[in-house]
């Protein structure tokens, strides 16, 4: 096992351990790696079941020797793909512009989009309701001038199940066509530094067409972070 394939099997096995429901937290995990719980149960020659009745805590919290095995059946999984996840894993860790994220952070366990609203006191523009498993903070103006098509994908870390959170937003259209125009599309955008009424109404159409829970808030960065890190383990 390489360097990124302990530290992400480190990472896991922490949040599995440290999460008030285990099993929420291994199948945000499997799901992450993209096996279905009959292909788990095969690798660790379990019936699909047992895997079920975790994910689902309808049986006692796996003990730490279990919870390490299921993560060597992942990895093992992911090995056999070429290493499809860790990959990703590694290209989020070296050699990225640091300065374009302002914060980013995967859940222990999914929280619904208009709960991630109510924490950051935003006003929805669209209102599909979606699961978030994570977000990412960031200095649109950098992005812009920076990053490049491979760079933007890496911003959605493990999921595009996640808030894509841009500030220093004027209108919101730049975001929202670099998101119309990326084959992978977040749960969520928020326009940072708007009001709902200053939202373009461009920006606004695409995330209808896309189907994106579109949110605009004015609260100050610093205390957002704050808040997001507050109410999501």
């Amino acid at each position: 096992m390489d360097s990124a394939a302990k530290a992400l099997a480190d990472k896991i096995s922490g949040e599995v351990v440290f999460a008030e429901n285990p099993g929420k937290t291994l199948k945000k995990w499997r799901q992450i790696f993209e096996v279905s719980q009959k292909e788990l149960a095969v690798k660790l020659n379990v019936s699909p079941s047992v895997i079920s009745d975790y994910e689902g805590d309808r049986r006692k919290s796996p003990g730490i020797a279990f919870v390490r095995k299921i993560i060597e059946g992942l990895l093992g999984i992911d090995r056999e793909r070429g290493f499809k996840t860790v990959s990703k894993y590694r290209d989020l860790i070296n050699n990225f512009q640091v300065d374009v994220i302002l914060d980013m952070k995967e859940y222990g366990e999914a929280i619904s989009s208009s709960k991630l609203r109510d924490i950051i006191e935003g006003e929805d523009i669209t209102g599909y309701e979606k699961a978030v498993n994570g977000h990412t903070i960031i200095d649109s103006i950098k992005a812009i001038l920076s990053l490049n098509s491979y760079d933007f994908y890496r911003l959605y870390g493990f999921t595009t199940e996640r808030a894509l959170i841009f500030t220093k937003v004027s209108a919101g259209r730049s975001p929202m066509v670099a998101v119309r125009v990326a084959n992978l599309k977040p749960a969520v955008v928020v326009l940072h530094s708007l009001k709902s009424n200053q939202v373009d109404m461009i920006a606004a159409k695409i995330a209808e067409i896309e189907k994106i829970h579109l949110i605009a808030t004015e609260m100050p960065v610093g205390e957002m972070i704050k808040a997001l890190r507050r109410y999501v383990k």
